[in-house]
C-alpha cells in the first residue's frame, strides 16, 4: 500500500508514552496479568457473541471495567505520532477524512472528524476502560477510534491476516462505525436493544457490521481514484482480513462449530462481499445492508 506521501490527519492522539494511572501494558483493572490466551478469548467472544470485551476482561481480571469505574489518569497533552506505524495510522485516517468530508458536504451536511487514539495496555474512554485485548473499537460517547497497535501482531500471527492494507481496512471499518453514528444508525440500534429478542438484535448487528465493511470499501475506492494507493496483493490482504474475522471462521477456530443465530458481524463470505461492494462502487447507496433481502 502506497501511503507515505499521503496527507496525515491531525486528529491522532498518541497516548503510548503517557503514564497509565495504574494501568500497565497487559494488565486489567484488577491488577492481575492478562495473558495471550485471555486476549484471544476476549477478542473471539466479543466478535462472535456480541459481548462487550470490556465486560469479558473485567470478569477475567477481577476488575470492574464499567464506565463508572474509569480510572482518572494524569495524562498530558496527546502528541502526534512520529514513528512509522503512527504515521501510517495518521495517513489512513487522513484518507478517510478526504473521502467522507466531501461526501457529507455533497449531501448538505458537515463531516465531524473522529479522533483516533493510539494507546498501550489500557486507556480511559467515554465507553469505559479500553483494553488492548479488545482490539480496535469505536466509542460513540466521545466519537473516538481506539487502537493498541499490538493488535496488528494478533491479526498477523493468530488470525493469519498480514499486510499493511489489511491494517488499513481495520481502521477504515472503525471509521465506518463513526459514519454510522453521525447518520443516526448507532442511536437506532441502541433504541432497539431490549425491544427485540437477542436473535433479532444479533441479526441487526450483522447488518451494522457489514455496512461498516462496505464503508471501508468506499474509503479504498476513492483513495485509489485520487491517490492510486493500491499495490499488487492489497485487495487480497483486505479480503483475507475480512475472511479471518468472519463469525463462522472465528467460531470454528474457538469452539469447533458454527452457530448462525449467534452471529453479530457476518460470515467471512458476507464480510468480503460487502467490502467489495463498497470498493467497486464507492457509493453509500450500495452499502444499504438494511434494505438488502440477501446479505
Amino acid at each position: 500500500m502506497k501511503w507515505e506521501n499521503n496527507r496525515e490527519s491531525d486528529q491522532v492522539e498518541d497516548r503510548r508514552s503517557q503514564p497509565g494511572g495504574g494501568f500497565g501494558g497487559g494488565r486489567g483493572g484488577g491488577g492481575r496479568n492478562i495473558g495471550l490466551g485471555t486476549i484471544a478469548v476476549a477478542l473471539v467472544a466479543g466478535w462472535i457473541f456480541g459481548i462487550n470485551p470490556m465486560t469479558i476482561l473485567g470478569a477475567l481480571s477481577g476488575g470492574d471495567l464499567s464506565p463508572a469505574a474509569q480510572v482518572e489518569t494524569s495524562q498530558g497533552p496527546a502528541q502526534a505520532p512520529t514513528d512509522d506505524m503512527g504515521r501510517f495510522v495518521a495517513s489512513v485516517l487522513g484518507g478517510t477524512e478526504d473521502v467522507w468530508g466531501p461526501m457529507f458536504q455533497q449531501a448538505g451536511s458537515t463531516y465531524q472528524k473522529p479522533r483516533l487514539v493510539l494507546f498501550r495496555g489500557a486507556t480511559p474512554t467515554a465507553c469505559g476502560t479500553g483494553q488492548s485485548a479488545m482490539g480496535p473499537f469505536y466509542c460513540p460517547g466521545d466519537q473516538k477510534v481506539y487502537i493498541d497497535l499490538s493488535f496488528y501482531d494478533t491479526l498477523r500471527t493468530q488470525l493469519g491476516a498480514p499486510g499493511d492494507f489489511a491494517q488499513a481496512y481495520v481502521i477504515a471499518h472503525e471509521v465506518g462505525h463513526h459514519v454510522q453514528n453521525l447518520l443516526g444508525i448507532t442511536g437506532k440500534m441502541d433504541e432497539m436493544r431490549g425491544q427485540v429478542s437477542q436473535r433479532e438484535f444479533n441479526a441487526m448487528s450483522v447488518r451494522v457490521e457489514l455496512q461498516a465493511d462496505c464503508f471501508a470499501g468506499i474509503w479504498a475506492h476513492h483513495n485509489q481514484k485520487t491517490g492510486n494507493i493500491l499495490e499488487p496483493g492489497d485487495v487480497e490482504e483486505a479480503m483475507n482480513a475480512a475472511a479471518a474475522i468472519g463469525d463462522d471462521a472465528l467460531q470454528r477456530k474457538s469452539q469447533g462449530q458454527v452457530v448462525p443465530d449467534s452471529f453479530t458481524h457476518g460470515t467471512s463470505e458476507q464480510r468480503q462481499r460487502w467490502f467489495n461492494s463498497g470498493l467497486k462502487t464507492g457509493s453509500v447507496q450500495a452499502c444499504d445492508t438494511f434494505k438488502s433481502a440477501s446479505l
